[in-house]
């Protein structure tokens, strides 16, 4: 299916007026903003890491804001239910005297869902959003609710405190798009965030994409075409973080995977490349995946899929070094 060039000119052009917008309340992260773009265009999830005060909860509210959808924030804590985020059944009395079962909807019905500190809940409730992210539906008693689409939720871990803290298994993890780290600002950015935000200017945000829009781009995100080389440059890249390759035919694997990691990357990752691939050629107004469109997701889709051994800790390699390391070892 060829895609419709004009829809895709017009909604790039949206795109680009709404990251206008965002730079209206976001100083600097541009990488971390586009990355929310990619995942968002996908129909992904993210998983976030970074210390409080870095705007993280106002990207999201910006995010909603600009594209016209509907916000919720969920402050994980350890007391919090299953049905604290689902929603509940109540019994309402009716005005002929009896009674009837009400269901009571909870903060995931929203269309992007900040997810504040998920590792600081039970397994329980953690895999109760989980579910609401891989089905886009929720289940209550013995009836299941769809969540209205489009659907995104933003996860946060705070990576200072650990105590008490309940971490997310690797196949939990492995149901986010992308982990993103998000950094301190730099010196003219930090200056700039004290001006604007330690005065009485309030920036105010138009709405630019509609819910309608952003299915739309779903639509033809899916559609952007890839090239076999590029597909199988995916391939490589995924299969070349396994120590254990399966049959015999793959190419040999590199000795420094086989040193420093424990387990590689599932078939996921590689739908996630293509996918985010694809996302950011839209983004930047291509219609058709470029080498450098897989290149630049590696590292967010890879960073919380593949596991270090004791060997890489010892002697301080982390998932980002690998990664750099196999984008050099493995050629499109």
């Amino acid at each position: 299916m060829e895609i419709d060039e004009g829809k895709f000119q017009s909604l790039t052009e949206k795109v680009q007026r709404a990251r206008q917008e965002i730079a209206k309340v976001i100083v600097g992260q541009d990488d971390v903003v586009s990355k929310l773009l990619i995942s968002l265009f996908a129909g992904g999830h993210c998983l976030m890491m970074g210390v409080p005060g870095l705007a993280k909860t106002l990207m999201v509210k910006a995010l909603s804001e600009v594209l016209d959808l509907s916000f919720k924030r969920i402050q994980f804590t350890p007391d919090l239910m299953p049905g604290d985020i689902t929603g509940s059944e109540v019994i309402e009395d009716q005005p002929d005297g009896t009674k009837k079962f009400t269901f009571i909807r909870g903060p995931l019905f929203a269309n992007l869902v900040l997810a504040d500190e998920i590792n600081r809940t039970p397994p329980k409730t953690q895999a109760a959003l989980l579910e609401a992210m891989q089905e886009h539906r929720v289940t209550v008693g013995n009836k299941t609710y769809a969540l209205e689409e489009p659907f995104f939720v933003l996860a946060t871990q705070n990576p200072i405190e650990q105590e008490g803290t309940y971490p997310l298994p690797e196949a939990q993890q492995d149901r986010f798009m992308f982990f993103l780290w998000v950094n301190y600002p730099e010196v003219d950015e930090e200056m700039e965030i004290y001006r604007r935000t330690t005065g009485n200017l309030q920036a105010r945000l138009e709405p630019v994409l509609s819910g309608q829009d952003l299915l739309e781009i779903h639509r033809i995100v899916r559609e952007i075409p890839i090239s076999e080389p590029l597909q199988r440059f995916v391939t490589q890249m995924v299969r070349c973080t396994r120590v254990d390759r399966g049959k015999e035919g793959d190419k040999v694997v590199p000795d420094f995977i086989r040193k420093y990691l424990q387990w590689g990357a599932g078939p996921r990752a590689g739908q996630y490349l293509i996918l985010g691939a694809k996302a950011r050629a839209f983004l930047l107004g291509q219609s058709h995946v470029a080498a450098e469109d897989i290149r630049a997701v590696a590292q967010p889709v890879l960073a919380h899929r593949i596991i270090v051994n004791f060997t890489a800790e010892a002697e301080g390699v982390t998932a980002l070094h690998l990664i750099q390391k196999i984008l050099e070892t493995v050629r499109d």
